[in-house]
């Protein structure tokens, strides 16, 4: 198996597990915070959407599906364009809302393909080269891909957890 069939098995696992976190919740489900300071579903799914699209689109010299596509539009949250939600204070994440999963897994579904057309199309080779010379080490693209599933295998689990919060209520 080529690491590039780990990476596109990965990234689709995200996929199955953003649409169960969120298929067949309210808008009040969605944008339910269990407490002041926490994370709604639509921000945890948002939050790792917007990662998982700026890391790629970043590494790849590609542009952002959340600005190509009018995702930013669609979703009309009033933060700054190039906004992740990194270090989001608790009223920023309050103004991430949605009015139904459908927008969420929209936009996820539409990353997710950029993500792996530019996947499948990479080399060993490619997988290695430094993509962000900021750290010590530098970061290559294999890290920073495997950076990416991770953050978003992290997030998605909690917006699978605040789910199961909801239902046990």
């Amino acid at each position: 198996m080529h690491a590039k069939d780990i990476l596109t098995d990965g990234y689709s696992r995200i996929q199955e597990e953003v649409h169960a976190a969120v298929e067949g919740l309210t808008a009040d489900d969605l944008n339910a915070r269990p407490g002041p300071a926490a994370n709604s579903i639509a921000w945890l799914i948002w939050h790792l959407t917007r990662v998982q699209d700026d890391h790629v689109a970043d590494a790849s010299g590609l542009d952002q599906v959340w600005l190509t596509q009018d995702w930013e539009k669609r979703f009309g949250l009033g933060l700054p364009r190039h906004d992740t939600g990194y270090g989001h204070s608790s009223a920023k994440v309050a103004k991430v809302r949605v009015d139904s999963p459908d927008l969420l897994t929209g936009y996820y579904d539409a990353v997710h393909e950029q993500t792996l057309d530019f996947v499948r199309g990479l080399t060993a080779k490619d997988l290695e080269e430094i993509v962000d010379d900021r750290w010590d080490p530098p970061v290559s693209l294999g890290v920073r891909l495997v950076s990416v599933l991770s953050d978003d295998l992290q997030h998605v689990g909690q917006a699978a957890y605040v789910r199961g919060l909801l239902q046990a209520s």
